[in-house]
């Protein structure tokens, strides 16, 4: 017993130590970055906004979202706050300016997060046809995965091209290299990430696993996470060069050995450090591989953040 409150101890500490690195180099440096006063006036048309002839897909500071489908996750005041990640709906954070969503489902095609299950993956279908149904020139990721320790939904694939097969943009490494106003009247790119079935080959109206890259560590302190995030960012070649989307997400993660496990104060640890984040990239040199930046429970600065950068690119200011 005594091993384990020194070691409840040492992990108390050294979460407080890390939140003061975060905040003291906050402090100690601005987050002013190119586009870092922009302001979006139109969250739900960002991208009509900065002109899509000019928009290249491989210039976008994409906002995204962690565990995008969990606001319904659970059963609420009792196991929804260890799981739950977002508080809007799909079709909320889309509004809001998010472009990116990563979705988890199981064998019976439910949305879920762990053992934790929440509504039918139609309803984020259906968010996604609402929002695209509502706007024209707006682009979106979306990423479906088998959730660790399920089984493949059958036939998911078929599934997903029937259901978005007249947005589907499909898998073809020159899609980088252009414009939204090009890609259009296609609006979604799917990628699907099955745990055992078959990979999409290219050229079908799928993305591959290998699309949608990502360095995830399950960790609860934040200047791990920020570091980690830093260090993995910097081995990517520059977004113009690569044939692939690379994620950085501003999150941390509740582990089960510390008494602190629920979602949002454990996140809120990093949560304000999004904007430092990206003058970090900037100021040691990997602004230029910055892509997609996900968060837990997005908000409208994170937007704002990311939307300015976009257009700092396409002004040529980055």
């Amino acid at each position: 017993m005594g091993t384990f409150f020194s070691k409840q101890v040492e992990r108390r500490k050294a979460i407080r130590t890390q939140k003061k690195l975060l905040y003291d180099l906050k402090e100690k440096n601005s987050t002013d970055f190119p586009g870092a006063d922009y302001r979006v006036e139109d969250r739900k048309n960002w991208m009509s906004t900065l002109a899509p002839g000019k928009l290249h897909l491989n210039k976008i500071i994409w906002p995204g979202t962690h565990d995008s489908a969990t606001n319904k996750i659970g059963i609420p005041f009792i196991s929804r706050p260890f799981a739950r990640t977002q508080s809007l709906s799909i079709y909320k954070q889309l509004v809001m300016g998010t472009r990116v969503l990563d979705i988890r489902v199981q064998e019976d095609r439910r949305v879920c997060h762990g053992i934790l299950l929440s509504y039918n993956v139609d309803v984020v279908i259906n968010d996604v046809k609402k929002f695209l149904s509502e706007t024209e020139s707006e682009i979106i990721i979306l990423e479906i995965r088998t959730e660790f320790g399920h089984e493949d939904p059958p036939e998911f694939d078929k599934y997903l091209e029937d259901q978005l097969g007249e947005y589907l943009i499909h898998q073809d490494d020159s899609v980088f290299q252009k414009t939204v106003a090009e890609l259009l009247p296609k609006r979604v790119i799917c990628v699907w990430k099955p745990r055992k079935s078959p990979q999409p080959k290219h050229g079908s109206p799928l993305w591959s696993a290998g699309y949608l890259k990502d360095n995830w560590i399950d960790t609860d302190l934040p200047e791990t996470k920020f570091e980690s995030n830093m260090k993995h960012l910097s081995e990517q070649p520059p977004v113009t060069s690569r044939k692939y989307f690379y994620r950085v997400e501003n999150t941390v993660t509740p582990q089960a050995d510390n008494p602190v496990v629920c979602v949002k104060p454990v996140t809120n640890r990093i949560h304000p450090y999004s904007r430092l984040f990206i003058t970090e990239c900037i100021s040691r040199g990997y602004g230029d591989r910055l892509q997609i930046y996900s968060t837990d429970f997005i908000d409208e600065d994170f937007v704002d953040a990311c939307v300015g950068l976009t257009n700092a690119r396409i002004e040529g200011q980055l």
